[in-house]
């Protein structure tokens, strides 16, 4: 697995060559996760029923339930995951603001994701 590496600014990183890319390691695997978290259902053009539900089942007035299985869903099928050992994640619905904090077990390693995202 290879993901190009994000800078502070969650922008590519470019220039560095083959150190501008994540290739069999944990942190592709926890990048492929972000990617799948941040991408909204219908957003991309070549498979519209690809994305997270975030309309569906996260915005809004959804149960806590509802959302984070929406979301464990969408982590445990990433490739490369095998499972999650430690969840966490809280839903500011006034500023859809979502803060998600996970160790998962990858098939290269354990990997820890701690990030906020903007719904």
């Amino acid at each position: 697995m290879r993901y190009r590496k994000l800078d502070e600014n969650d922008d590519y990183s470019f220039g560095s060559g083959v150190n501008d890319f994540h290739s069999n390691t944990p942190e592709a695997v926890a990048q492929a996760v972000l990617t799948r978290l941040r991408l909204w259902m219908g957003e991309w053009f070549a498979d519209t029923s690809d994305g997270t539900g975030w309309n569906q089942s996260i915005l809004g007035k959804q149960s806590g339930n509802l959302y984070e299985l929406t979301l464990r869903q969408r982590v445990l099928q990433t490739p490369g995951v095998q499972s999650i050992e430690e969840f966490q994640s809280s839903l500011d619905a006034e500023t859809r603001m979502l803060s998600v904090s996970m160790t998962i077990n990858t098939i290269y390693g354990t990997a820890v994701l701690n990030r906020s995202l903007n719904g």
